[in-house]
């Protein structure tokens, strides 16, 4: 059997189960061979009814004696019971909550494998195992070998829709029993460095370990085998980021240079003092931007930093040097505050600043383009808009992408081919982003951090409130818009409907401007209103003639109102940490003391964890830490990123030291490698199986 064999023609996979197995990426049997189980168990353990102990963990081999649904009077108490026998005379029971469903898949004489925690109850001297992992064992069973499943440490994988977790174990050990050794690709060197194990017993081991494995350290992921995985993968991820590093800096680009004019007309453009936060990056980006091969630079800043400031003025290094820049934003709301932001800065000098979103009517946008080709517009901000094909410039030179995170990858790449020669790409982010997520979402980029703010900023005060005591919530913001302030009222979207999400806030908006607040101006936004629409609410809350403003997560970035100080957040507890963070950067903008309201219902540990996370900090990369711990990185900004890498054996929250240790490694690889040979071979690897694999890497 060859490793890129489909798994439709394993035996016992075929057609259906195939489907099942593609859905969860597992194509061929290589990929079989590359989906590791989650967890262990030691099922050594496998002794007689007779010899069981209350306390311990035991696999047992019985025949199902007998199975019912027991009553507390004539009441039904949901619990399933079934009674286990064995050659000897004493019984075991088994029991589960809401087990209903059993009564049609245990049977009396079905032979079976359990395992589970033995306890005994005093009141009838029966010996029982709560909720007992099982699996049957008829004369027929499909691989008619109970020693993959009992009697050693047994492997548990994820299940694919109706491929359980024990055909999976059939179907691995098939492969491994048919295919050919797995060649070693990974560098000598380094394997000698870290003494890893050959790449063949490493795969082997994962699946099914030895006799005498260390349990705790399977299930750690920290077994020999494990850590030679992850090691690879780290190792191959990084290599293929180093890789595009260099290639990027190969490529001709545009070397701005930094004169006196540039200087004045910075100067000229500041509306105050910059940090020294702001001063460090700014340096950072003009030493880039003198640079003649393509910037390539993520600017991270908690909200409020003014990373925006910095982006206008690497804006003029770049129009004082003959070229345009474009500006591309995720909403059209965000768009337009930039275009504002942008407008108001540069009209004193000079420049002319354009707008370009997807709503516009065909003959404003066939206006504008004419602007962006003949050179006549310096700065273009627009949404997707301006990645159409029939937006062309005269010579772009510079792209500053807000919210990366919002767009694909190749929509970066998009912007950047339409300059003549590559423009140099500034990317921003208001979302705090761990370094070792940023090691592979943004590991082609080089990094800046604006980590002060300017000065005069009050901390948000946040509380948190259960949704019982909602009325004092209203009370409070009645006298703060009472005093001329302002206020929002965020509802979630929940993932799965929009529309669920958009009725609750028009819901609620009715019942505040109807009933709570009808002495004051209620306003409403939502993503399923028309442009002009938003446009013509965000105006008038900004110019204050809305007081109370009800609406969804799209004011979670970019909306800057300084006088609004208290934002509410109804059900919160659907928000991940970064959201609650972003929504939060909405109020303190101005000089007066802002509030944040964490309103929730019902709070799983989870959920109270997040919340006081939020109470105890305002911290935005810890913030975004915890967030990435509780959610993991594939949930991180609320929907699966399509730059992440889908790591089988690696987890970059568990494993961020390995990936630093493989990041050292392949750099020194890559840079310094042990011959042009071994580099070439590595190139390959990297290109015909690691890179199809985990979807992140192009090196060409």
């Amino acid at each position: 059997m060859q490793l890129d064999t489909p798994l439709v023609y394993v035996k016992g996979v075929g057609p259906y189960r195939a489907e099942m197995l593609e859905a969860k990426g597992l194509v061929t049997v290589n990929d079989l061979l590359h989906y590791p189980p989650f967890r262990y168990e030691d099922r050594s353990n496998l002794k007689p009814i007779d010899r069981l102990a209350p306390g311990e963990m035991a696999t047992v081999i019985v025949e199902v004696r007998g199975v019912r649904m027991p009553k507390l009077g004539r009441k039904n108490v949901g619990m399933f019971e079934a009674t286990f026998g064995d050659s000897g005379r004493n019984t075991l029971v088994g029991k589960w909550f809401h087990g209903a469903y059993l009564a049609n898949v245990l049977t009396e004489g079905m032979r079976l494998s359990i395992y589970g925690k033995v306890e005994f109850d005093p009141y009838k001297g029966d010996l029982f195992m709560m909720h007992p992992e099982f699996e049957t064992l008829a004369a027929d069973d499909e691989d008619g070998d109970a020693s993959l499943h009992t009697g050693r440490v047994v492997p548990i994988y994820e299940a694919a829709g109706k491929v359980t977790p024990k055909m999976m174990r059939v179907l691995t050990r098939r492969v491994l029993d048919t295919v050919a050794p797995l060649e070693e690709f990974l560098p000598a060197a380094f394997r000698a460095q870290l003494k890893l194990m050959d790449r063949w017993a490493a795969v082997q081991a994962i699946h099914f370990p030895a006799e005498d494995a260390d349990l705790r350290l399977l299930n750690s992921f920290r077994s020999p085998a494990h850590l030679r995985m992850i090691l690879e993968e780290f190792f191959w991820l990084e290599c293929g980021l180093a890789l595009k590093r260099t290639k990027a800096k190969a490529v001709e680009g545009i070397a701005f240079s930094l004169n006196e004019q540039v200087r004045e007309k910075i100067k000229a453009m500041l509306p105050f003092k910059p940090t020294g936060a702001q001063k460090r990056v700014l340096g950072e980006i003009a030493k880039d931007m003198a640079e003649p091969h393509p910037m390539n630079r993520l600017v991270q800043g908690d909200v409020g930093s003014g990373k925006t400031l910095v982006a206008a003025e690497a804006a003029i290094i770049a129009i004082e040097n003959g070229y345009q820049v474009a500006v591309l934003a995720p909403t059209e709301i965000l768009a337009m505050q930039h275009y504002a932001y942008f407008k108001n800065l540069f009209e004193r000098l000079g420049y002319v600043v354009v707008p370009l979103a997807g709503s516009f009517k065909p003959k404003e946008k066939e206006k504008i383009r004419g602007y962006v080709e003949q050179g006549l517009a310096h700065v273009i901000v627009g949404t997707h808009a301006l990645l159409e094909e029939g937006v062309r410039f005269q010579n772009l030179g510079l792209a500053i992408v807000d919210e990366q995170h919002r767009f694909g990858v190749m929509q970066r790449l998009k912007l950047m081919e339409k300059g003549e020669r590559k423009p140099d790409v500034l990317v921003m982010t208001a979302t705090p982003i761990p370094r070792t997520l940023a090691l592979t979402m943004y590991g082609d980029l080089d990094t800046s951090v604006i980590d002060e703010l300017p000065p005069g900023r009050k901390p948000v005060h946040t509380k948190h409130v259960p949704s019982s005591r909602i009325e004092e919530v209203w009370s409070f913001v009645g006298r703060e818009v009472a005093d001329g302030r302002q206020a929002y009222v965020v509802y979630p979207v929940i993932e799965e409907s929009e529309t669920t999400g958009m009725k609750a806030a028009e819901k609620s908006y009715l019942h505040l401007r109807d009933i709570v607040f009808p002495q004051f101006a209620v306003g409403l936004l939502h993503g399923k209103l028309p442009q002009a629409d938003k446009e013509a609410v965000m105006a008038e809350f900004k110019a204050g003639r809305v007081q109370v403003l009800v609406a969804t997560t799209v004011v979670e970035v970019g909306v800057d109102v300084p006088n609004a100080t208290v934002m509410v957040i109804e059900q919160a507890e659907r928000f991940g940490l970064a959201q609650l963070h972003q929504l939060r950067g909405r109020v303190g903008r101005g000089g007066n003391q802002s509030y944040c309201v964490l309103v929730t219902e019902k709070l799983s540990e989870t959920g109270r964890e997040r919340i006081r996370t939020m109470t105890d900090s305002s911290d935005g990369f810890y913030i975004a830490e915890m967030d990435l711990r509780l959610r993991g990185p594939g949930e991180f900004f609320g929907t699966k990123q399509s730059g992440m890498p889908t790591l089988r054996f690696a987890n970059i929250i568990r494993d961020a030291e390995l990936l630093e240790v493989a990041r050292n490694e392949a750099e020194a690889f890559i840079h310094h490698p042990p011959s042009e040979e071994e580099l070439r071979r590595a190139i390959h690897f990297i290109r015909e199986n690691w890179q199809r694999r985990y979807g992140l890497v192009q090196v060409g």
